[in-house]
């Protein structure tokens, strides 16, 4: 993944590209907005969060208004409209995960990361936050980990933090 500062400009990369035309040849001719949502998360796969650059570039390739990228991207929680941390900690924050713990799981991660709800660790690991239902309300508290979306369930604090040690070593080691 490539990371792309604040302000700073953005070119997609011919392999890029050719998975953008590939996703557009999918939808009937002058539909071309349909492909929207997977070019912002092809988009966001390569770079880690949406820059303002990046969607603009992303409605220039599609021919439509920048506004109508950014209703998009500022409407759905799936994409990231600031820099995140390689490994985005998404933990469900609705009432059935509440019940068993989540706040408690989302008081942890802070006080284990040291970085409030939105914010990057300064390593440039991890950031978190509270999401909406995960589908998963059997299995509470439960989060997801960014950009591949795993999934983990009964969280408990030794849990997370196992988690967490597992994923520094892996992203420091890398």
């Amino acid at each position: 993944m490539l990371s792309v500062q604040e302000n700073l400009p953005v070119e997609f990369s011919e392999q890029l590209l050719a998975k953008f035309a590939e996703v557009v040849s999918r939808y009937p001719a002058g539909k071309q907005k349909s492909a929207l949502l997977p070019i912002l998360h092809l988009v966001q796969a390569e770079y880690g969060w949406l820059s303002t650059d990046a969607m603009d570039k992303v409605a220039a390739y599609l021919q439509i208004k920048p506004i109508e990228v950014y209703e998009v991207a500022t409407f759905y929680t799936m994409y990231f409209l600031k820099p995140q941390g390689k490994y985005a900690l998404e933990v469900c924050r609705t009432g059935p995960c509440c019940l068993v713990g989540a706040e408690r799981i989302m008081r942890h991660i802070e006080q284990r990361l040291g970085v409030k709800e939105g914010e990057v660790t300064p390593d440039g690991l991890f950031s978190w936050r509270g999401v909406e239902c995960l589908a998963a309300c059997g299995f509470g508290p439960v989060l997801q980990i960014g950009p591949e979306y795993t999934f983990y369930e009964n969280l408990t604090e030794e849990s997370v933090d196992a988690l967490i040690d597992t994923l520094k070593n892996k992203g420091l080691g890398q």
